[in-house]
């Protein structure tokens, strides 16, 4: 069993345009797949991966019914897709929106602090994230380096800060918030400062250097990672179409330094319990 907890997919009408554009934005990126939902399901069946997570990103204000409306379409059809919702932080009636995701039977969001130009620990997400505890959502946020801007919105030490906040704020104790790239991408340093050890989740998309662009990771600083922070609580992910699923599979099965019981807890045990939790 496999669940892969980070991947992307874009409406077919826009999809090629889309990918064009992000491709375009950096300077090494690449793609492995249309970036279609078809192309997904498809990648999906040759990596032997059973569902999917789809984290939509909402790039600006206004975009909450049309990103919203796809994803429930998306959940309605496929049942080994898994769509979380998306919003912009300078969306209005932010607790009616998510209660609409809520009641809609949503899992969770995904938060993008570069695509909004928004610092994580900023007073907007701050509200999103806490509403998000209250109401037991799963918050996927990317972390650290994106090659396509030159400022960190969620560095390390800003992510635990907030972390740390929202916990006094609402006094939930269970770990909601998963942050992406092995906590954040060209960060480990920081990571290992503020992050490991912490309550959250990290997923592990972006990871292996060995595997493609934007990351600087080895085999064995994963492991590490894992190890320090705890194999209950990482999750595994690929970042699709920007990684491979099947190699990325492969490579993490392969890993050396892990159990069978950390792998199965991390290929799918915790994604289980986060899915079924929110």
């Amino acid at each position: 069993m496999i669940i892969d907890f980070h991947t992307h997919v874009y409406p077919e009408k826009i999809a090629e345009k889309t990918i064009h554009a992000l491709v375009s934005s950096a300077e090494g990126v690449k793609v492995y797949t249309k970036g279609t939902l078809d192309a997904l399901l498809e990648s999906m069946q040759n990596a032997h991966i059973d569902k999917s997570v789809i984290l939509p990103v909402a790039t600006r204000k206004g975009q909450f019914d049309t990103i919203n409306q796809y994803a429930l379409h998306i959940n309605h059809t496929y049942p080994n897709l898994i769509s979380f919702g998306g919003i912009h932080p300078d969306d209005d009636n932010i607790k009616e929106k998510l209660m609409f995701l809520k009641n809609n039977g949503f899992k969770g969001i995904k938060i993008h602090p570069d695509y909004t130009q928004t610092f994580i620990d900023d007073e907007r997400y701050i509200k999103i994230i806490t509403e998000c505890a209250k109401l037991g959502f799963t918050v996927v946020t990317h972390s650290g380096v994106d090659p396509a801007f030159d400022v960190v919105h969620c560095p390390p030490e800003k992510a635990r800060q907030v972390l740390d906040k929202v916990h006094h704020i609402t006094n939930v104790t269970k770990p909601f918030m998963v942050f992406a790239h092995l906590g954040g991408i060209y960060r480990k340093q920081e990571v290992a400062k503020y992050l490991l050890g912490s309550n959250c989740y990290i997923d592990i998309s972006c990871s292996f250097a060995s595997l493609g662009s934007f990351c600087d990771t080895t085999d064995d600083e994963v492991v590490e990672v894992i190890k320090k922070h705890g194999a209950d609580k990482i999750l595994f992910a690929t970042d699709s179409p920007w990684n491979d699923q099947k190699r990325y599979a492969e490579h993490f099965k392969r890993l050396k330094g892990l159990s069978d019981n950390e792998k199965n807890l991390i290929l799918y045990k915790n994604a289980e319990t986060l899915l079924s939790d929110s």
